[in-house]
């Protein structure tokens, strides 16, 4: 281990020149989906890369941020970083060349290349988990002065993790369609490339494995903002070890959301027409949130009138 002096932050270069590539990659995808009138599977076909793009602008940051935080550089996490820089070249090179192709990344066996490029994709997202996986632990063994914001992003790098996790059932075999060349999809009981929502194409007549995914990859950002929010507006009023059982609720909260809507997705159900038995589940998901939640401040008012006593 490397120590810093005091004051001193480390900024995982790698990282920030990925997140810089990427921004300007957002912008050219952004002006593809106006400059290029070319449509594939129901949406403008810079759409995908400019999605993509943002998302590892997100993703980048986080983790950069993440590292500026620990109190002593990490050759194991510096490298992790590295590695998962490199996946996310390899995956947005694939997502770009199909684009100019004029083809599909995701899914698409069609051709030996077309197979090759998408099993690359795939090796790729394996290797970046498993090097995301490195970096939770390396934060986890690492004193960090505010334990609020060190499980912070424990959960939420945990979470996103989760997120990756549930979109697995997008390329079993069970999901491909009835399409020679096609080993997957992400909609769930219609067809991929149907009508979605504005922006983020989530489909609006069958389930959509895609959000459930996007809910847990952000869990990098959510986590860490929630901690900051307890710490700027509740730090003079709750105690540490309280905003610290608040954080554990809500991320216990934030992953049975991610599997509430993947299991709602994978029921065939758009994401705004739950039936019955799921707002079923959302309900108590949202009782049994605030009830732990009130809980944990109870608890620590009865603990401040105990001291005063």
């Amino acid at each position: 281990m490397i120590t810093y002096p005091p004051g001193r932050a480390y900024w995982h270069r790698p990282l920030l020149v990925f997140v810089s590539a990427m921004a300007v990659l957002a912008v050219v995808s952004a002006v593809g989906v106006f400059a290029d009138e070319r449509v594939l599977t129901g949406v403008p076909i810079w759409l995908k890369p400019l999605k993509f793009s943002v998302s590892f602008v997100l993703y980048g940051t986080s983790l950069a941020w993440m590292l500026s935080q620990l109190p002593r550089r990490s050759r194991a996490a510096g490298w992790a970083a590295t590695v998962i820089v490199a996946m996310g070249v390899v995956e947005m090179a694939v997502i770009v060349g199909q684009v100019l192709r004029g083809t599909t990344s995701h899914y698409n066996e069609t051709s030996p290349l077309n197979a090759v490029l998408w099993q690359l994709m795939g090796t790729a997202i394996m290797v970046l988990f498993a090097a995301q996986v490195v970096i939770g632990v390396v934060v986890l063994r690492q004193p960090v002065a505010d334990r609020v914001g060190r499980y912070a992003v424990g959960l939420g790098l945990g979470l996103s993790l989760l997120g990756m996790l549930v979109a697995i059932p997008m390329v079993l075999p069970g999901q491909a369609p009835a399409v020679e060349g096609i080993a997957g999809a992400h909609s769930v009981g219609v067809p991929d490339g149907g009508p979605g929502l504005p922006l983020v194409g989530w489909s609006t007549t069958g389930g959509d494995l895609r959000i459930g995914h996007f809910v847990g990859l952000h869990a990098l950002q959510a986590l860490p903002i929630l901690a900051m929010l307890l710490s700027r507006f509740l730090g003079d009023r709750l105690d540490e070890r309280t905003r610290l059982r608040l954080l554990v609720v809500a991320g216990g909260a934030y992953g049975a959301v991610t599997l509430l809507l993947t299991w709602q997705a994978l029921r065939g159900q758009p994401l705004l027409r739950p039936d019955a038995l799921t707002l079923a589940a959302a309900a108590a998901l949202l009782v049994g949130t605030a009830t732990a939640a009130g809980l944990v401040v109870a608890r620590r008012r009865r603990t401040s009138l105990a001291l005063a006593a």
